[in-house]
């Protein structure tokens, strides 16, 4: 019996990660990592999709490799450093992942792209709709919070140093996403999914509700096994909807895609 090795990761540029890449070009998943995180945390889920999709994961700066790269001053700064590192790249089939502050930068990326280079299908893990990220109705966590919470505390609870890296990049993002702020706009064509994981403590189920009206394309709301952070070090996370979200025809691919609903979708 023979077996394969592991094909390398490999960084393109300074902003994405592809930790198992493909020899074929299958769909292309870009994923956004939650406040904190780095790409590395997609590594798991990019090695269970595969074949099927390549992911590609994010690197944000100040944090992991890119310690020493200062982040973008807003969010807005972030948005159009992502889209100028993204869209060399947009090529074929390609869809957006991101986690609770990924989710929300990988919609807000999408929505900057022009509308001919935006991606078919875009997920939001873990997140509320874009308006209530901003003013006071939002709840605050501390970034020891978000570290507790993440399931993360435990694990690095001896480890000082790795655990004040960890404090730095959550506040880092909080820093970011205190300066966002929602505008009126049209809805983007793609295909918008949401899902949220079931024994998540930061956001219930009907907090999901809301997304829908921001795509003119496909939508449902998913709930899955797990808590706030679906796809992490430990494991892929949602596996199962994200392969058959990306098996289905995107976008312009099919008649009546706004109406498309999985009788597996759960609704909130």
């Amino acid at each position: 019996m023979t077996t394969t090795a592991r094909v390398r990761p490999r960084v393109e540029g300074d902003w994405l990660l592809v930790p198992a890449p493909q020899p074929h070009r299958p769909f292309r998943l870009f994923c956004f990592p939650h406040a904190g995180g780095d790409a590395t945390a997609y590594t798991p889920l990019a090695r269970a999709l595969a074949p099927t999709a390549e992911v590609w994961a994010v690197r944000p700066p100040a944090r992991g490799g890119r310690l020493g790269h200062p982040m973008p001053a807003s969010f807005d700064l972030l948005v159009d450093a992502v889209v100028d590192a993204l869209t060399p790249h947009l090529t074929g089939r390609f869809g957006f992942y991101g986690q609770s502050f990924g989710a929300l930068l990988g919609y807000e990326v999408a929505r900057a792209l022009p509308a001919e280079r935006r991606p078919e299908l875009v997920v939001a893990a873990s997140a509320s709709p874009p308006a209530t990220w901003a003013g006071r109705d939002r709840p605050q966590h501390t970034a020891d919070d978000l570290l507790r919470l993440a399931g993360m505390g435990e694990l690095i609870e001896g480890e000082q140093e790795l655990k004040e890296h960890a404090l730095q990049g959550i506040r880092t993002d909080l820093a970011v996403v205190a300066t966002y702020r929602p505008r009126p706009h049209p809805p983007i064509g793609s295909d918008l999914h949401t899902v949220a994981g079931a024994d998540d403590p930061m956001l219930a189920s009907a907090g999901l509700q809301g997304w829908a009206v921001h795509t003119r394309g496909a939508s449902g709301h998913h709930i899955v096994p797990g808590g706030h952070l679906l796809a992490t070090v430990d494991g892929p996370g949602p596996v199962d909807l994200l392969t058959s979200l990306i098996e289905r025809p995107g976008p312009g691919h099919r008649a009546g895609a706004a109406a498309d609903q999985s009788t597996t979708e759960q609704p909130c």
